[in-house]
């Protein structure tokens, strides 16, 4: 098999530095990396620094008589297996979206017929400013692909989504794209549809040695994701930890946090069907200790919690990228279908999956009994294998996109 190759496009931004992680972990993983450096992103980090980590020259001129003697720009928008913009700032996803080529990396950007990942850091306000809206909205309806931005506090002094994605997140990301399609059968009622199935628990870090997790065993998940398959469905399952095995014929992104697990579904859009089984935590520690936090003598420290992403709500948002069916599930112990409808309406989903977790075996057991929750009303299924549950929702799902 050859060599993996990523074309690397380094924006203007304190966020640039995280690229030479980032380019140190795809080298480490075999992947090639060819760096494009930005005349901002020269500001942030030198062109020795990222040559030296890619084993390959950097390139940042647009006209340079050397390379462009063979027409460059266009053998580098070719050269590689996948094209990653690193930090991707508010500037070059507005080239992007309105096809200026300028420079090299947006010139490289307008000819290449490669897949691209971008990767946005900017400031909250940028972000959020309807310019960039309408960018990120142009570029998901021509198949770029997103990894981030999260949320915290920025170099700026201010705090909220801007923060680029974390390098081993974005690494993630990378090497789900380059994995390529999962084989699936070629009939079936789901053939030419793309799924994306969390599945499992999240491990929110303490410190190194301990996390905030649930009882969830990812079986409900991973058993709808194979009844995908079996209907035809490309199916990538973004998963927890867990004991299980991917199931044939499925592409399997593993995960820890609700953060990596967010971006991997993004990573994987464009989708028709997105089945959100992920018991995903609903906080996180605030910071993460260094080192493992020692038992004290004036009682157990605090810790400091902040929300995670809703992973679900962000997958319903209205927008050229939204899948067509977008399904949740609602683990409860109390009134379960008064919940569930309120989280339909809250999340802005399609379906919601609801169950009764305070039966015994349901968590970790191969048995559910579920109701399902939509616009029109409640139906109610008996409690049977969580394989049968699984089949069951999946032709429903293949009705529905029929």
């Amino acid at each position: 098999m050859s060599e993996q190759r990523v074309l690397l496009i380094v924006g203007g931004g304190i966020a640039a530095y995280k690229a030479l992680e980032l380019t140190r972990l795809l080298r480490k993983a075999g992947v090639a990396v060819r760096p494009i450096l930005t005349a901002a992103g020269a500001q942030f980090v030198t062109p020795l620094s990222l040559s030296a980590l890619a084993e390959d020259r950097v390139y940042s001129e647009l006209f340079s008589l050397t390379d462009e003697a063979e027409m460059g720009h266009i053998e580098l928008s070719r050269s590689a297996d996948l094209v990653v913009v690193a930090p991707a700032t508010a500037d070059l996803m507005a080239k992007a979206a309105n096809g200026l080529a300028g420079d090299l990396a947006s010139t490289t950007l307008l000819a290449t017929d490669k897949p691209v990942l971008m990767a946005p850091a900017m400031n909250v306000r940028m972000w959020e400013h309807p310019a960039t809206r309408r960018n990120l909205a142009v570029l998901k309806a021509d198949g770029v692909a997103f990894v981030g931005p999260d949320e915290g506090a920025m170099a700026c002094g201010e705090f909220g989504f801007g923060r680029m994605a974390e390098p081993q997140a974005i690494f993630e990301a990378i090497m789900a794209r380059l994995a390529g399609p999962a084989p699936r059968p070629q009939l079936g009622p789901l053939a030419g549809r793309r799924a994306i199935v969390t599945a499992g628990p999240t491990a929110e870090p303490i410190d190194p040695v301990r996390y905030l997790t649930n009882r969830s065993s990812g079986k409900q998940g991973y058993a709808i994701a194979e009844a995908l398959a079996a209907l035809g469905c490309e199916v990538t399952l973004v998963s927890g930890p867990t004991a299980l095995r991917a199931p044939a014929g499925v592409r399997r992104v593993e995960v820890e946090t609700a953060r990596q697990m967010l971006a991997a579904c993004q990573a994987a859009l464009p989708a028709d069907l997105a089945v959100c089984v992920a018991a995903v935590a609903d906080w996180r520690p605030a910071q993460e200790g260094a080192v493992k936090i020692k038992k004290g003598t004036d009682g157990p420290p605090p810790i400091a919690l902040v929300e995670n992403p809703d992973i679900l709500a962000t997958l319903s948002a209205p927008g050229p990228g939204r899948p067509r069916l977008v399904v949740g599930f609602a683990a409860e112990t109390n009134d379960v279908e008064a919940y569930a409808q309120a989280k339909l309406q809250r999340k802005g989903c399609d379906w919601i999956v609801a169950n009764d977790v305070s039966i015994e075996g349901t968590m970790g057991g191969d048995d559910n009994a579920v109701s399902i929750v939509t616009g029109q009303g409640v139906e109610r299924w008996d409690r049977t294998a969580k394989s049968e549950v699984a089949a069951r929702l999946a032709a429903r799902m293949a009705q529905e996109l029929s």
